[in-house]
C-alpha cells in the first residue's frame, strides 16, 4: 500500500508567521499557540491603533508589549525590524505605529551600544537607524510627531541618528502647500523648530527661502514672504479680504481653479469664509480634494445638495483604481463611507472603490469555507480611529475580508459565528455592501465548533477572527454545556486540508499552531497578505510582505 504517493499530498510549504511550540491559554481559556518574537511583533504591528484599548488588552498594555518586541528585535534582527517598520508606514499605512516603532527601534539600539551588549558579527550597522527613522517619515506633520514621541518619553536631547534621518525625508515633505496645511499654532514642533534643530540642505533654492520663512513664522517675526513663495504669498493677500469678497469669490466661474492655486484645503475654506460650508463652498473646494476627503465628506456633501453633475465626478474618481491605490485607504474605510452616506447615489461608485481596494482577494478554485466571528469580543466599544467615538468594529472589518473572499470563491460557504454559528447566503456577482449588511452578532466563541458544523470535505477553511476562542467542548462550549475534552482544530481537520487563520486584534495566543504542515496564521487591516494564499497552494512557501519572494 502506498503510504506517500496518495491524492492528499501535499508539498510542506512554510509561512512567515510562526509558533513556537509552547502553549498557553487564550483570554476565554482555551488552549492557546505563542509565536516566535518576529511573528508576535508582525501581528501586533499590523492592527494596532497606539493607545486605543481592545476587548481583551488595555491601550497601556498594549503599546508596552508592541515597544518591547521592537526593543527586542531591533537589537536581536535590524534588518528584518527595519523592513517592518518601512513596510508598515508605506504599504500597510500604519502611521502611528510606525513612527513609534521607528522611535524605539533607535533607542533600544543607542541603549544597547552604550552598554556593550549589541552583536559583534557586522550586522549592527550604525546605517540602520537613519535609515528606519528616514523610511517612516511620510508626511510633512511627521517629523513634528516623531519629536514629540521622542521629548516626551526621552527628553530634549535629540541623538544625531534621529536628526539626520528626520533631515533625509524633509526635502520631499516641507512644501509651501505642507507649510499651509500642516504648520498650525497648536502643534508643539512647528516647521520651524525642526528646521533648526536638524539643520536641513535645502533641496532648491525656493526650499531655502521656505526654510527662512518658516523659522521666521514660528517665531512671529515680521518679515516679508520670499519673492519665490508664490503660493503664501497668494494666501496672505486672500486673508486681507472682507468676508463678502470671500463669499462672492465662490460665484466666480474659475473659483475651483482660484482656490487650488491658493493651496486651500475644504478644512481651510471652512475657516477663511468665516461661515457655513454651503453647496457653493463645496462645489469650490471638491475639485481640489483627496479622495479620502471626498469619502468622509459625502454626508456633508448630501446635507448641503452638492448637484448630482459634481456627484458624479465624486463617483468617476471612486471607481478610478489608480486614485483608489494612491489613496491607501483601508478597505473598511470605503465600508463605513457608505454605511454613513444619506444617499445611495453614491453607493455603486463606493462598491467600485471597496473592489480596487480588495484587489489582492484571490479568486480561490474548489470549495473554501469561510469563518467570519462575530463574537462580542469582535464589538467592542473602541473602534480604528478614537475610544467610544468609531463605530466601525471589528467584527464589521473582518465581514469585509469574508463577504469578498466569499464572492470570489469559486464554491464558497459563507458563516457567521460566535458560540453558535450560521450560513449566509452567497449572491454570485452580488455586492460586497450587500453582504456585510446581513451579517449579525452571536454571543460566545467557538471556532472549534463552527469548524466542526460546517466543513464538510472542503479544499480550504479561511477563518476570519481575533483567535480568542474558549475551551471547544463539543457539542457547545458555551457556558452550561461542557464534561467533553477540549477539541482542536487539528482534531476536526486533517492537515491535507490547509487552514487559513486570518488575526484582527493581534493578541498574543492564538488559536492554532502556524507556519507549516496546512496551519498558516495571517494580519492586518489591508488585503495584501491575502496574495499568500495561492502562492502557499502552489507549493511555495510564503515570506514577509516587505521580502522578495522567489518567482512562482
Amino acid at each position: 500500500m502506498a503510504r506517500f504517493n496518495q491524492r492528499s499530498a501535499r508539498p510542506a510549504v512554510s509561512s512567515p508567521v510562526k509558533s513556537t511550540g509552547e502553549k498557553t491559554r487564550t483570554h476565554e481559556g482555551a488552549t492557546g499557540h505563542l509565536h516566535d518574537a518576529r511573528s508576535e511583533l508582525y501581528l501586533l504591528a499590523v492592527c494596532n491603533m497606539v493607545g486605543q484599548d481592545t476587548f481583551y488588552e488595555n491601550g497601556g498594555d498594549r503599546d508596552d508589549r508592541y515597544t518591547q518586541l521592537v526593543r527586542q528585535l531591533a537589537v536581536e534582527d535590524p534588518a528584518w525590524t527595519a523592513g517592518l517598520l518601512g513596510w508598515l508606514r508605506n504599504e500597510a499605512n500604519m502611521r502611528t505605529a510606525s513612527l513609534v516603532g521607528a522611535a524605539e527601534f533607535v533607542k533600544a539600539r543607542l541603549e544597547a551600544t552604550r552598554n556593550a551588549t549589541a552583536p559583534t558579527d557586522g550586522s549592527f550597522s550604525e546605517g540602520w537607524n537613519r535609515r528606519v527613522i528616514a523610511s517612516v517619515l511620510q508626511r510633512a506633520d511627521e517629523p513634528g510627531e516623531l519629536l514629540g514621541y521622542w521629548t516626551s518619553h526621552y527628553g530634549r536631547r535629540i541623538p544625531k541618528p534621529v536628526k539626520r534621518g528626520i533631515e533625509d525625508a524633509l526635502g520631499s515633505l516641507y512644501t509651501e502647500r505642507t507649510l499651509l496645511k500642516y504648520d498650525t499654532d497648536s502643534k508643539g514642533y512647528r516647521f520651524g523648530d525642526v528646521i533648526e534643530l536638524v539643520h536641513p540642505a535645502p533641496a532648491a533654492l525656493w526650499q531655502g527661502d521656505l526654510f527662512e520663512h518658516a523659522i521666521d513664522r514660528r517665531h512671529n517675526r515680521d518679515k516679508p514672504i520670499p519673492e519665490s513663495l508664490q503660493l503664501l504669498h497668494t494666501r496672505a493677500e486672500i486673508t486681507k479680504w472682507d468676508v463678502q469678497k470671500r463669499r462672492d469669490l465662490l460665484k466666480r466661474p474659475d473659483a475651483a481653479d482660484f482656490l487650488r492655486h491658493a493651496g486651500m484645503t475644504w478644512e481651510a475654506l471652512a475657516g477663511w469664509l468665516q461661515g457655513p460650508m454651503d453647496k457653493a463652498a463645496w462645489e469650490a473646494i471638491i475639485p481640489s480634494m483627496g479622495v479620502m476627503a471626498l469619502a468622509r465628506n459625502l454626508r456633508n456633501f448630501d446635507e448641503a445638495d452638492v448637484s448630482d453633475e459634481v456627484a458624479v465626478q465624486i463617483c468617476a474618481r471612486f471607481a478610478d483604481p489608480e486614485q483608489v491605490r494612491k489613496s491607501r485607504m483601508f478597505p473598511f474605510r470605503w465600508w463605513a463611507a457608505y454605511k454613513h452616506a444619506p444617499s445611495l447615489r453614491w453607493a455603486h461608485a463606493l462598491e467600485q472603490a471597496l473592489g480596487h481596494s480588495l484587489a489582492n482577494v484571490p479568486r480561490l478554485k474548489g470549495s473554501t469555507l469561510i469563518l467570519v466571528d462575530r463574537s462580542p469580543s469582535m464589538f467592542p466599544g473602541y473602534g480604528f480611529s478614537t475610544p467610544n467615538r468609531s463605530d466601525i468594529t471589528l467584527a464589521e472589518q473582518a465581514a469585509v475580508f469574508g463577504s469578498a473572499l466569499a464572492l470570489r470563491a469559486e464554491k464558497p460557504t459563507l458563516v457567521e459565528f460566535g458560540g453558535g454559528s450560521k450560513k449566509l447566503d452567497v449572491v454570485k456577482g452580488g455586492s460586497v455592501l450587500k453582504h456585510i449588511e446581513a451579517f449579525g452578532q452571536i454571543d460566545g466563541t467557538d471556532i472549534p465548533a463552527a469548524v466542526k458544523a460546517h466543513w464538510f470535505a472542503h479544499d480550504r477553511i479561511v477563518i476570519v477572527t481575533d483567535e480568542q476562542t474558549r475551551p471547544g467542548w463539543l457539542p457547545s462550549n458555551m457556558w452550561g454545556h461542557g464534561g467533553m475534552r477540549e477539541t482542536a482544530i487539528d482534531d476536526l481537520v486533517p492537515k491535507a486540508t490547509p487552514v487559513y487563520m486570518w488575526n484582527m486584534a493581534g493578541y498574543k495566543p492564538g488559536a492554532m499552531p502556524s507556519g507549516k504542515t496546512g496551519r498558516h496564521t495571517f494580519g492586518g487591516l489591508t488585503d495584501q497578505a491575502f496574495r499568500m494564499i495561492p502562492l502557499l497552494e502552489r507549493g511555495r512557501d510564503a515570506h514577509w510582505p516587505w521580502e522578495d519572494a522567489p518567482a512562482a
